[in-house]
């Protein structure tokens, strides 16, 4: 995906904030799952160039001789680990390019962005002051489980798929049996709300102590929490058991109980938020992308909830290149292979499979 959603996110967030020229430490929360974590190498960053749209991006991302830029007044606390929460680790720095995923190494660099780099670039840009951004994000967490918001209630099958469940007590495919079940639902009550108290709990642990993150926090000025962008989706996308029939307005009541119980939470009731709407496939999943657009069109959070669409975004030349190179790697993998009787194939020109 091309960043200009990112870019767009922090205009919206600065178009949000109070006051963007008031001496209060600027704090920014990101949080989310893999497409917050961030998986874009360092190494495609000269992709970005060929494209007149985001070329001026790219300049904004590097320094002259071509390193990624380190931004003198952004700094950053990431908190992040394996999917399952099981070995966390806090990165922290100048925000430069490597707070992207890191795997099972979350306190070192991964050479991977993901939207804080240009966000904080942009961020940076525009208010010419310290910014804190503190980042929360692991992959393959739902809303509707590992970041389940606590007003939300715990978790319970829709009608449709507990009928589906009734007529299979001997169990099936995705389906637990009876004597199963509950089981079932002590472990997902278990799960619900974990990674949403993780969250939480780390930012207000940097909130305690700002300067042993940003150098530049002023006590006597304070801070002032200006921002949350949360950038979600896939794992809910593709849950049918919790979104039967492709109806996802769950995802807009969990969303919305979301976006209350972090500004509770944080005791800021007019925090920003900023809802990044899922991209992946482009303008495909309309169903799923509007509802997770929907709580910004709710009266109670009317001018300070906003809704960035980042389908637009999706990078259709690479969508359309992707298959060759799947086809290519198949390809020089099984080059050296032998034949059925031993013997290697001279006559396979296997380049000739490849036209970009």
């Amino acid at each position: 995906m091309k960043p200009n959603a990112i870019v767009t996110a922090a205009v919206m967030v600065c178009l949000l904030t109070s006051n963007c020229f008031a001496q209060r430490l600027k704090v920014f929360i990101l949080a989310g799952q893999s497409n917050m974590e961030g998986h874009a190498a360092i190494s495609t960053f000269d992709y970005i160039g060929k494209d007149p749209l985001t070329a001026p991006i790219l300049k904004e991302m590097r320094n002259p001789d071509g390193t990624p830029r380190v931004c003198d007044h952004v700094w950053m606390s990431y908190l992040t680990g394996p999917y399952d929460g099981s070995a966390n680790g806090e990165g922290l720095g100048k925000l430069t390019a490597g707070f992207g995923a890191r795997g099972d190494q979350p306190t070192k660099e991964g050479g991977k962005i993901g939207p804080e780099f240009t966000f904080g670039i942009y961020m940076e840009k525009e208010l010419q002051e310290p910014i804190l951004i503190i980042k929360t994000a692991w992959g393959g967490r739902s809303l509707n489980t590992e970041f389940r918001p606590p007003s939300a209630g715990p978790y319970q099958l829709p009608k449709e798929t507990q009928e589906l469940w009734d007529k299979h007590p001997q169990g099936a495919h995705g389906i637990p049996k009876a004597e199963d079940r509950k089981k079932w639902q002590e472990d997902k009550d278990n799960a619900s709300g974990v990674f949403y108290r993780m969250m939480i709990e780390h930012v207000k642990r940097v909130l305690e102590d700002p300067k042993r993150v940003c150098p530049a926090y002023d006590p006597k000025e304070g801070y002032e929490l200006a921002g949350f962008v949360w950038l979600q989706g896939f794992n809910d996308l593709v849950d049918g058991q919790t979104y039967p029939n492709g109806n996802f307005d769950e995802y807009s009541r969990l969303l919305a109980h979301f976006i209350r119980d972090v500004r509770s939470d944080l005791s800021a009731p007019q925090m920003p938020f900023v809802i990044g709407v899922l991209g992946v496939d482009g303008e495909k999943n309309v169903n799923f992308r509007k509802a997770m657009a929907a709580p910004a069109a709710m009266p109670e959070f009317k001018g300070n909830v906003i809704a960035v669409d980042t389908a637009p975004f999706w990078d259709r030349a690479i969508e359309a290149a992707e298959p060759k190179q799947r086809v290519y790697n198949e390809i020089v993998g099984t080059a050296h292979t032998l034949k059925a009787d031993g013997t290697l194939d001279t006559q396979r020109k296997w380049d000739t499979f490849w036209k970009p």
